[in-house]
């Protein structure tokens, strides 16, 4: 493998207990039924990047999962995978937010949108845009629908644009389309569903 590919390796933290849940294959993912956070471990033994992947839940307001979500760092920075279903149709914004905690039913605890560089909201704003404004998801009529977003510069290890720092990284998607320009948050609406990508506590290999 290229030693510039980072993939991560996700401890699967649910509501009663710790699982870890890590691949061999870099395009396999774990399937998982309860609520659970994203947790990133970062590295390996010999200073190579760890090259497995998971999916975990992406959760909505009442508990309930409404897909999945992935992550893997390259040299393009870091793309997130979002599969959903049971999802209302329609357009609605995606977006980062600064605290990796989602507390239902209204994920208030997400914080604001993740944004490193201090800019305004929105590609379509002058002063914009946040380094958490992510394109538009698009669902059927069946509630299905998947997008993948990459954040250039970001990163799962250490630094300024890490999405996995002490406090984490929440993905949040709203009931309404981002409109792209307007300050704060798009005109985007509620938070209808949250997933935590968050700093792993699993001590490193030795």
């Amino acid at each position: 493998m290229d030693r510039t590919t980072r993939m991560t390796c996700f401890a699967i933290i649910g509501s009663a207990a710790l699982l870890a849940a890590c691949q061999k294959n870099d395009d396999a993912a774990v399937n998982i039924d309860e609520p659970a956070n994203i947790a990133i471990e970062n590295g390996s033994a010999d200073g190579l990047p760890n090259t497995q992947s998971a999916s975990v839940p992406l959760n909505g307001g009442d508990g309930a999962s409404m897909g999945s979500l992935t992550a893997t760092e390259d040299a393009a920075g870091v793309t997130l995978k979002l599969t959903v279903a049971g999802m209302p149709a329609g357009v609605h914004g995606v977006h980062l937010h600064t605290t990796g905690l989602c507390e239902e039913p209204k994920f208030e605890s997400a914080g604001s949108h993740w944004n490193p560089t201090g800019k305004q909201h929105g590609r379509d704003n002058p002063a914009g845009a946040h380094s958490g404004d992510l394109d538009n998801l698009t669902v059927a009529a069946d509630g299905s629908g998947n997008a993948t977003f990459t954040i250039a510069g970001a990163t799962l290890g250490p630094g300024p644009m890490s999405l996995a720092d002490d406090d984490g990284t929440a993905l949040v998607v709203h009931a309404k389309a981002d409109d792209y320009k307007t300050d704060p948050s798009g005109a985007s609406g509620d938070r209808i569903a949250c997933a935590v990508i968050a700093p792993s506590k699993a001590p490193k290999a030795a």
